[in-house]
């Protein structure tokens, strides 16, 4: 690793390579971005810190940075398919609203986690349902350049003929032989040539909600066609970073780079970044597997594997506490500790104003300093960053007891970088009133609402009915639950 130079592990290659960007100073930076069609989970906040840890870190490196996040609003369908029900659609269906309500409530639902996880805000954030044109437009030139067909008013991408020329599977590792032999079968395959084919224009049956005019049909894009539609937009046929997690690898990310080489005639992406997942039990985390905790759930407590509520920032910093690449397993017991070691953290933060200089240091700061910034140089290893941090909250503790002392250049340098460390390059705040007044109510609410379910089990109805009164004159709604109680102010 050369000394004070951005490390990062491209998958494509599937190693360590030094980040060096197209066009220095500027750098591109896309990321895939959520579905919008229920709130945001933890799983969902995984990537959302990741790339705001690499987006921050870019720009302190002295990088114009433009970042761009899409939102998925049309085309992803159930099973990540090329058949079924839009799942914004479906929500909509069932709730009875318009698509693009569901797609609002939710995107400002996700806003909302995001500000209170201090994720920065994008350079752009682009919706897939508002580059329609710039979608049929990449379909042309695909087809144009024989990689695509149609098939009863869909466009399908010919996987077999493109690996003819090009290698498919170099991001995934797949190839077209053992696809052949392993992909299951979906309904309308005899549409496709081939069951991997997948869908770049798709035709909307009568009940397809969301759908626009094309040459072709009437109907939609398909998924994986809007982030490279999106990406060339707003950063070029070549570009530097393509983030999103593990679980997007295959079909989503291995299906752009097939689309962007089969449009341009060369890939479009330098370097491919992924974060790994979240899982609980030892299984990942997600809304199609139903074991999902959204990030409300944490920040208040109401969830049945939950033992309190988790702040936001307790929840940023046990994501934190492991490298992007490893899997982050959930339990309340891991959570607690980071919340311990946050407090601890933060606390020797706000010691720094009162700390005293004396004429010279008894510490070597320059050398835990210089390990800190290696960490984050080597493939941002925010893990071993903290570790060092830790080192210099005992350090602070030291000197603040009078064991240990601390030069006035050196007393400066510990400011400046502790703050821009801690607060500037991982994203963590320290607690305003205001949330530890809102972490305390959680935790004097659930234990009332816990009170209550006791009450209730051994039929003292006088008691729960009381408890239940009284916070609905405070102004709070209580609702039972099948895993035990949901509350609101």
């Amino acid at each position: 690793m050369e000394a004070n130079k951005l490390v990062i592990y491209n998958t494509l290659n599937r190693q360590k390579e030094t980040f060096s960007p197209i066009h220095p100073p500027h750098v591109g930076l896309y990321v895939c971005g959520p579905t919008v069609y229920g709130d945001a989970h933890l799983g969902h906040a995984r990537p959302a810190i990741t790339f705001d840890i690499l987006f921050r870190y870019l720009k302190y490196l002295g990088y114009k940075v433009r970042y761009v996040r899409n939102i998925t609003d049309v085309g992803h369908l159930e099973n990540d398919a090329d058949e079924g029900e839009d799942k914004i659609a479906k929500k909509a269906r069932l709730e009875q609203l318009e698509p693009m309500e569901v797609v609002q409530y939710f995107t400002d639902r996700y806003h909302q986690n995001m500000d209170e996880l201090n994720v920065l805000k994008p350079s752009i954030e682009p919706r897939a349902s508002g580059h329609i044109i710039e979608q049929q437009e990449l379909v042309r030139k695909i087809m144009k350049n024989g990689f695509a067909y149609e098939s009863d008013g869909s466009i399908y991408f010919d996987v077999e003929k493109y690996s003819q020329q090009y290698p498919y599977g170099k991001l995934s590792g797949r190839v077209v032989e053992e696809l052949l032999n392993t992909t299951r079968d979906l309904d309308g395959q005899q549409e496709k040539k081939n069951s991997f084919d997948f869908a770049l224009w798709k035709k909307a049956k009568p009940e397809h909600i969301m759908r626009w005019p094309s040459e072709w049909s009437d109907g939609f894009p398909g998924w994986h066609l809007e982030c490279s539609a999106m990406s060339t937009k707003y950063l070029g046929e070549s570009f530097d970073i393509h983030g999103g997690g593990m679980d997007l690898l295959f079909p989503h990310h291995e299906s752009e780079v097939a689309q962007s080489t089969a449009a341009n005639g060369h890939e479009s992406v330098k370097y491919w970044m992924h974060n790994n997942m979240i899982t609980i039990n030892g299984q990942k985390m997600g809304k199609s597997l139903g074991n999902f905790i959204t990030l409300e759930e944490f920040f208040s407590g109401n969830h049945a594997l939950l033992e309190k509520a988790y702040s936001p920032m307790t929840v940023r910093f046990f994501i934190l506490q492991a490298h992007y690449r490893s899997t982050v397993d959930f339990s309340n017991e891991a959570l607690q500790a980071s919340e311990k070691g946050l407090e601890r953290l933060m606390q020797a933060m706000s010691k720094l104003d009162s700390m005293k200089p004396a004429g010279q240091s008894s510490v070597n700061l320059p050398e835990i300093l210089e390990k800190c910034f290696a960490a984050m140089n080597d493939d941002l290893n925010t893990p071993i960053l903290i570790s060092y941090l830790f080192e210099l909250v005992k350090l602070i503790n030291s000197v603040s007891d009078g064991k240990q002392e601390i030069s006035e250049a050196d007393l400066q340098s510990l400011k400046l970088n502790m703050h821009l460390l801690v607060h500037d390059i991982l994203g963590l705040k320290t607690p305003s009133k205001t949330e530890n007044q809102a972490e305390d109510l959680n935790e004097v609410m659930n234990l009332l609402l816990q009170l209550r379910v006791d009450a209730k089990n051994k039929k003292d109805w006088e008691t729960a009915d009381k408890i239940r009164k009284e916070l609905t004159r405070l102004g709070f709604t209580i609702k039972d639950t099948k895993e035990g109680f949901e509350w609101s102010k």
